[in-house]
């Protein structure tokens, strides 16, 4: 099979060594030359190219048996409400149409954060999305609308992902939230801290391409419901002697448990 994943960082990059190590070809994007290096050793081949450049996404494509969009916006542009309308927008509204005109099979790595605060006792993929005007969501969704309207498109929602050597630790982000937010982050004190290591984020994406699962699934480790946000990185920054966060509540996750079953009933089953 040959394979292109757009937007090769942590996770699309450990989904190349499955697939290589598989005998498949899979062609890795960046959109940095430097990074090429980096990727070289892990995919079959390596593209230079944004993923909302429609010319040279479909020259990587046009012979691939599905194309997996793991694009992810800039982290530094990503605190601020206003540097979000764009970065979001570009990355990931703007790839996911491109890559949805392009190619029949497209499976896009979507977040939770389309389900808002969540309704209810118990967030699935019944869930209605939210309708929250800030550029996080409302792009998540709106590139998985492209993407479900392809012929053969899927969604993977996924939480924060963590675990890779190269992601900062959780005590490493709340020092930079004192040092360069001033103490504030965008996000909901309430919400629950679900996070996926970035092994099963690439597993659970390998799992509903080779099994041609189409349509919306849930990709969160739902054995145990964790503590909220508040409850987590306070404590961190007790034990890193900082002040507690403020938190603006901007982009915001559910409150309530969010539910997996559907893509555990295909078979699937976290690992970490």
């Amino acid at each position: 099979m040959r394979y292109v994943i757009i937007g090769c960082g942590n996770v699309g990059m450990e989904l190349a060594r499955r697939w290589v190590s598989a005998g498949h070809q899979v062609i890795g994007t960046t959109t940095s030359p430097d990074r090429v290096p980096e990727l070289a050793p892990v995919c079959t081949e390596v593209a230079v190219l944004r993923g909302s450049d429609r010319p040279a996404v479909e020259r990587v494509t046009h012979d691939a048996d599905a194309v997996v969009l793991t694009v992810s916006p800039r982290i530094a542009r990503a605190f601020d409400a206003d540097q979000r309308i764009a970065e979001y927008a570009d990355t990931l509204t703007a790839s996911a149409r491109t890559a949805a005109a392009v190619h029949p099979r497209v499976v896009f790595t979507s977040s939770v954060s389309v389900y808002g605060a969540g309704h209810g006792a118990l967030v699935d993929e019944a869930t209605p999305v939210t309708d929250d005007p800030d550029a996080s969501p409302r792009n998540f969704a709106a590139a998985e609308a492209a993407v479900l309207a392809a012929p053969r498109g899927a969604a993977l929602r996924i939480p924060d992902v963590y675990g890779h050597p190269r992601d900062l630790d959780y005590p490493t982000r709340v020092k930079l939230a004192h040092e360069i937010l001033g103490g504030s982050v965008p996000f909901s004190a309430e919400a629950l801290h679900y996070r996926i290591d970035y092994r099963d984020a690439a597993a659970a994406l390998d799992f509903v391409v080779t099994r041609d699962l189409t349509g919306v699934f849930n990709a969160v480790p739902d054995a145990v419901v964790p503590q909220t946000n508040q409850a987590v990185l306070d404590e961190l920054c007790a034990a890193g002697g900082w002040p507690a966060l403020t938190y603006r509540g901007e982009i915001r996750t559910p409150f309530v448990p969010i539910s997996s079953g559907k893509l555990r009933a295909e078979g699937f089953a976290f690992a970490h």
